[in-house]
């Protein structure tokens, strides 16, 4: 019998040609952008970035998670006709109430002097609302190579045409922008016209599966998938409430010093909030290799996980994914920290006013390894049907983030926000592990786990040791040290193998 943790390493790779590919050629744009726009126009790229996010989550109301979930019981053409025509139709009228309101919330948002940055994420969202099922037919159908293939074309199309239109033909794009959208406009407009353009390209590319599509609600269906999409979409809420609440509410929450150092700075008290969350934003991205491997292993074990739900060594299975799960998200966690001197280029050259937010890279890199461990843990409750179950999990978490936002922010800046992740994730996990365990026991690797993490924080501190080193040689100690985790790991591992029954 095929090993399922090598089945789940494969997809896992596939899906990350699919994924890390293009988010590391879509991390790329972080240095671009941190070189073309200043802390605070990046500051507004990442905040309507937040409000993306956090409007595609209500637009797919949890479809993908049930259509994976419903497939296992009904026919796959069935549960994707009737999950993409409720996306549609809620897509649909988002468009029209957005159309009609979305100056009034581009005032709430306090983006008066250009509506049309607001108009313009609103169809972004439309778009990626539209071709977020017919990716998960493709990973359904387990057609990892095409998913990656549409995925690679959509950030190397974005990349090109922002890079087109803010370095190739500044001028013309300046003037294109003013033409339309007004004196008010700038460059900026141009990383949201980008990327709807290069969101059209995926729609066009997703047409085979687009053209199986035929709409209807089959009422009892409907009637079902809504009561098992409710939770996962609160649960996607309020997940999002501790991955974007921090771009939307750091320039508000922020303290704004006085103005005699205002005037010293030679900005306004928004520019300087604005410049904060941009410094913040920029810094933030360099966890995104952790983000990545946990994206890729997402995208491969939801169907991973509900295929082996009915085998009798699931719970020892899904225990090992774990500790495997968890061995690389420390190596991810060594690789950057013990790179610094490099990877920091990509937050603005030396001496720039992003360099001094590098700061919160570790403690951002640790939260996203235990929103990757939440994840695992939320199996239980995805493969019971009580995902009511992670919306009170995640409401938990939700009130942890913005208790810390609200009492850290103010006290010691951007600074608390990443504290607040951190703080967030600790608590969901440990309120799932214990949860969990109640009601679907699964022998997770504590103790080898633990093992792990100490080695890994031991490391790091020994690395602290170096910071005044030469450069070649402290990356060739920190090298050193990188072989001797993995080294560690091999040995342990191989007196911990999973038996296939």
């Amino acid at each position: 019998m095929k090993n399922p943790i090598k089945a789940l390493a494969g997809q896992t790779v596939i899906y990350g040609l699919g994924t890390i590919v293009p988010r590391l050629l879509n991390y790329l744009l972080t240095p671009f952008y941190v070189r073309v726009f200043v802390s605070g126009e990046y500051g507004q790229i990442s905040e309507l970035y937040a409000w993306i996010a956090l409007f595609l989550a209500i637009l797919t109301f949890g479809m993908e998670t049930t259509f994976f979930r419903f497939s296992q019981k009904e026919n796959s053409s069935k549960v994707f006709n009737n999950a993409e025509s409720i996306v549609l139709l809620i897509t649909f009228v988002f468009l029209v109430l957005y159309g009609i309101f979305y100056k009034s919330f581009a005032q709430l948002i306090h983006y008066e002097f250009n509506t049309y940055y607001v108009l313009l994420i609103g169809i972004i969202v439309a778009i990626d609302a539209i071709a977020a099922i017919p990716f998960a037919m493709l990973r359904k159908e387990e057609k990892a190579g095409r998913f990656s293939m549409i995925k690679t074309v959509n950030v190397l199309s974005n990349i090109l045409l922002n890079i087109f239109f803010l370095v190739v033909i500044p001028e013309k794009s300046m003037a294109i922008a003013k033409w339309i959208f007004g004196g008010q406009t700038s460059l900026l407009i141009w990383v949201f016209i980008s990327n709807i353009l290069a969101s059209l390209i995926n729609l066009i590319l997703l047409s085979p599966q687009l053209s199986k599509l035929r709409l209807g609600l089959d009422k009892e269906l409907v009637k079902s998938m809504l009561k098992y999409s409710f939770p996962i979409l609160l649960i996607s809420l309020v997940g999002m409430v501790n991955e974007v609440a921090d771009k939307i509410l750091i320039k508000f929450l922020v303290t704004i010093p006085d103005e005699s150092v205002l005037s010293s700075m030679n900005i306004t008290g928004q520019e300087y909030a604005m410049q904060q969350l941009g410094i913040y934003s920029a810094n933030f991205k360099l966890g995104v290799l952790m983000t990545i491997f946990i994206q890729m292993f997402r995208f491969a074990s939801e169907p991973f996980f509900f295929g082996h739900a009915k085998d009798r060594n699931a719970p020892s299975l899904y225990a090992k994914v774990m500790t495997y799960f968890v061995i690389f998200c420390l190596l991810i966690f060594l690789g950057v920290m013990f790179y610094m001197d490099i990877l920091q280029n990509f937050v603005g050259r030396s001496g720039s006013d992003y360099r001094e937010g590098l700061v919160i890279v570790p403690i951002i890199l640790i939260a996203n390894m235990l929103y990757g461990i939440v994840f695992n843990l939320s199996i239980w409750f995805k493969l019971s049907d009580k995902t009511y179950y992670g919306t009170i999990i995640a409401i938990i978490g939700s009130i942890v983030t913005l208790a810390c936002f609200f009492f850290l922010i103010p006290r010691i800046g951007y600074l608390g926000a990443a504290i607040a992740h951190l703080a967030c994730y600790i608590v969901m996990m440990l309120v799932s592990y214990f949860w969990g365990q109640k009601n679907f026991p699964i022998p997770y690797q504590i103790g080898r786990i633990a093992i792990y993490c100490a080695l890994a924080a031991i490391l790091y501190f020994v690395s602290s040791l170096f910071i005044d080193f030469n450069i070649i040689l402290k990356l060739s100690l920190n090298t050193i040290m990188i072989l001797l985790f993995m080294t560690v790991v091999v040995i342990m591992e191989r007196k911990n193998p999973l038996k296939i029954d």
